[in-house]
């Protein structure tokens, strides 16, 4: 399984994991390609990602909210707040327990080395686990995968 995992927020960084960790338990060989915004999964710090209700019309609140009360200061920290409990409160891993389940899992996961150098990023802030290589390198992988995602 092909996997490219594009965006950096809290709810975006579930899908790549799941599916990687799931399909690595079902003897598949995995590899995920972190690019752009994605590369902030494989910081080694990964507390700091948030979820934003804002142009996110598909995220349950438990109040209609109008969108600009979604814009005000604050409303950032207390969706992801409570998107973070109501996983605990359903007993869904956290990021960090999904991310070690896929190194366990020896699902390869590869930082785009041109996003790395554009935003000119430090390597010592990703996982040792983290593969540094282009799309030419992904590319002959999933060229051959059997399932591709683009997440």
């Amino acid at each position: 399984m092909a996997i490219i995992a594009t965006k950096g927020t809290l709810d975006w960084a579930y899908p790549p994991f799941i599916l990687a960790s799931t399909a690595a338990s079902l003897g598949y060989e995995v590899q995920v390609f972190f690019t752009f915004y994605g590369l902030q999964l494989l910081r080694k710090d990964i507390s700091h990602l948030k979820i934003s209700p804002l142009a996110n019309p598909a995220m349950p609140m438990p109040v209609p909210m109008p969108v600009l009360v979604q814009a005000l200061p604050g409303m950032e920290s207390m969706a992801t707040m409570m998107m973070k409990n109501k996983m605990k409160s359903k007993g869904v891993a956290s990021l960090e327990e999904l991310r070690n389940i896929c190194i366990e899992a020896d699902v390869k996961m590869i930082a785009c080395q041109m996003t790395v150098d554009l935003f000119e990023f430090d390597k010592n802030d990703f996982i040792e686990q983290a593969v540094y290589g282009g799309a030419a390198m992904f590319l002959g992988f999933a060229g051959e995968a059997d399932i591709s995602l683009y997440i």
